[in-house]
């Protein structure tokens, strides 16, 4: 279990204007930091930043530096973001147990379990409170997250209906306070490290971010009429397969969860919620589609998932244009925010904007001066590399190069000299599970985390990333 202590944002966070034009067990005193306009941005006060000594952020002359051998902490001190509730390290016991007693291998990682979680919590007690699982139940979602009495549990919350009363569910992945578009307005992120041992280390810092308020935005109505049978019924459609594969079991394991405790408790309007598991794969298959079509055709009312921003934009339109609720845990790119979804999508992780910023305020805390942005060429990958390249800029950082790449690639070696003629003091990597073949690249280039200062987002901050490393995957 990891540890946790909680912090404020050092940096003035960039304004979700920015997006829009880029779219492409210790103290807990956190206080949310406001995301102003681009043009506010500005570098941590001086007694926030904690930068490494100037020679830990500068490459050795090239014929001293030797790759280590595999295993040999070659990842030591890359650091990164993933979205995380203050309280989920409480609550990873319960659902890791759920998981091994299913007749499942223990959990490595726990990346958006809880917001897999939650989002079945809500998507219930969304269908409670309009009596109904067809489509109307999504014009009670972004309500059983905002104004009303407050609530941390599907027992609790659904009380407080019967009541007559609104709930208002604080999770175990964050308050939500969802906008009128189906996203967070808050953002919580826990800021992990890697060890020697090339794994995750049990530190970790959680930051708060929070959107301006000019991002706030009227409810999405509903707009396709589907009626509903009594019976909720709830499809998953996560990464089994592909490049977030790392991502599927411990999502699975904190959906499944959420229903086995909404049935032990009575289920939804009478009856216990039924279930359908299916695989999003990757945006290098056409998996997502046909899981979307079976789902549909099994009379699904809503889908939890996908993991990838660029997964979902293959599916929205087919599951909202048949009244289905789609709610991600785990996408996060600004194309999302303003797509036409009919009122029917949702996603409980904050947009990139967000975590780019926080992930740029760590280069900016470590004191380096300049930095190159190395990215997977699509919309999670160049929506959050245009925030980070913003919000350094803006602060005085000298970026580099912003690269994206194809994820496909056979070798990176192109990339990696690029970043090696650069010579910058700070390298952010926007990855999925490629990124570890990128990282031996760059160790055997002499250009690696022990060398220089790297940074990460939840694409790759897991120990799916060490383990593969280290398998030479």
């Amino acid at each position: 279990m990891q540890k946790s202590r909680a912090r404020r944002v050092g940096a003035l966070i960039v304004g979700l204007s920015l997006l829009a034009a880029a779219c492409g067990d210790d103290e807990e005193e956190s206080t949310a930091t406001e995301a102003p306009a681009a043009e506010t941005t500005e570098a941590p006060a001086a007694e926030t930043t904690e930068a490494p000594a100037a020679e830990t952020t500068e490459a050795p002359a090239a014929e001293t530096t030797e790759a280590p051998a595999a295993g040999g902490g070659e990842l030591e001190g890359m650091k990164g973001t993933t979205p995380k509730g203050a309280d989920v390290t409480d609550w990873i016991p319960a659902v890791s147990d759920f998981w091994v007693e299913q007749g499942n291998d223990p959990l490595e990682d726990f990346n958006y379990a809880a917001e897999a979680y939650d989002a079945a919590i809500v998507i219930a007690l969304a269908v409670e409170m309009a009596g109904t699982d067809g489509s109307a139940h999504a014009g009670e979602i972004v309500g059983i997250t905002g104004v009303g009495e407050k609530c941390t549990t599907f027992v609790d919350c659904l009380a407080i209906i019967k009541a007559g009363g609104d709930p208002d569910y604080d999770g175990i992945s964050g308050p939500h306070d969802f906008n009128g578009n189906g996203e967070p307005l808050k953002g919580s992120y826990a800021v992990l490290t890697f060890g020697a041992d090339n794994r995750l280390t049990a530190d970790e810092t959680l930051v708060e971010a929070e959107s301006p308020a000019s991002s706030i935005v009227d409810l999405v109505p509903v707009g396709v009429e589907r009626e509903g049978d009594g019976i909720l019924k709830i499809g998953s459609i996560m990464p089994e397969t592909g490049s977030l594969a790392f991502l599927g079991a411990p999502e699975f394991a904190g959906l499944e969860f959420a229903i086995a405790e909404i049935n032990a408790a009575g289920g939804v309007l009478g009856n216990p919620v039924e279930y359908s598991k299916g695989d999003s794969g990757d945006t290098s298959t056409d998996t997502a589609t046909v899981t979307a079509t079976r789902l549909l055709g099994e009379g699904v009312d809503a889908m939890v998932g996908p993991a990838s921003s660029g997964v979902a934009l293959t599916i929205i339109d087919q599951v909202t244009a048949a009244g289905v609720t789609l709610f991600s845990p785990a996408n996060t790119s600004p194309a999302l925010s303003t797509y036409d979804d009919k009122g029917l999508y949702f996603r409980n992780a904050p947009p990139d904007g967000l975590q780019g910023a926080i992930v740029a305020n760590l280069v900016l805390e470590d004191g380096a001066a300049s930095a190159y942005i190395l990215n997977l060429d699509d919309s999670y990958g160049n929506g959050i590399a245009a925030v980070v390249a913003a919000v350094l800029e803006e602060s005085g950082v000298t970026v580099l190069g912003q690269k994206a790449y194809d994820p496909t690639a056979a070798s990176f070696d192109a990339e990696v000299d690029e970043i090696v003629a650069a010579d910058p003091d700070a390298i952010i990597l926007i990855s999925f599970d490629e990124g570890s073949r990128i990282l031996r690249t760059a160790v055997e280039k002499g250009i690696g985390p022990t060398v220089k200062a790297y940074y990460g987002t939840d694409g790759n901050m897991g120990n799916a990333l060490g383990e593969n490393f280290d398998a030479g995957k």
